[in-house]
């Protein structure tokens, strides 16, 4: 048979289909930015139609969230895209959300299960972005290895 008639296997990317877990990795991050994304707008309609304290503060806090939102929504692109810079953002993003969920168990309010969610969201994604099979689909090499080990 000729190579015309036998097709190659179709696979995303060199090195085979994308693992499972880089895929989860990239949603779990797009979902952060997502929702920094919403809150944002939220946070700047609510600061030009409604009557905030500081209009200049709510506004300002709108559009900073919103420009924060490109990290993560950057990042996930990248993952799902096999890029390996886009782990280092990533991981940025996670360890910033810790703090934040922190701060959102400590209040005594509605805001307990969203920094219940966010803190889960974050380990999550942070055990799935340091994961062996997520570091090599990202052609990532751990450090003094020059090229991979031989099997």
């Amino acid at each position: 048979m000729s190579a015309e008639q036998t097709p190659a296997p179709e696979t995303d990317g060199a090195d085979g289909p994308r693992p499972r877990r880089l895929t989860y990795a990239a949603v779990l991050v797009a979902l952060e930015g997502l929702a920094l994304a919403v809150g944002g707008v939220w946070m700047l309609v609510l600061g030009l139609t409604g009557d905030p304290d500081d209009r200049q503060q709510a506004v300002t806090g709108g559009v900073t969230l919103v420009v924060l939102a490109l990290l993560p929504l950057l990042a996930a692109r990248g993952l799902l895209g096999r890029r390996g810079w886009s782990r280092g953002p990533a991981v940025i993003t996670q360890i910033m959300a810790l703090p934040v969920a922190y701060n959102l168990l400590q209040a005594d309010s509605v805001a307990i299960p969203a920094g219940i969610a966010l803190a889960v969201i974050a380990i999550v994604s942070l055990v799935l972005l340091v994961n062996q099979a997520t570091t090599q689909a990202l052609g990532i090499r751990g450090p003094g290895r020059t090229e991979e080990p031989k099997s």
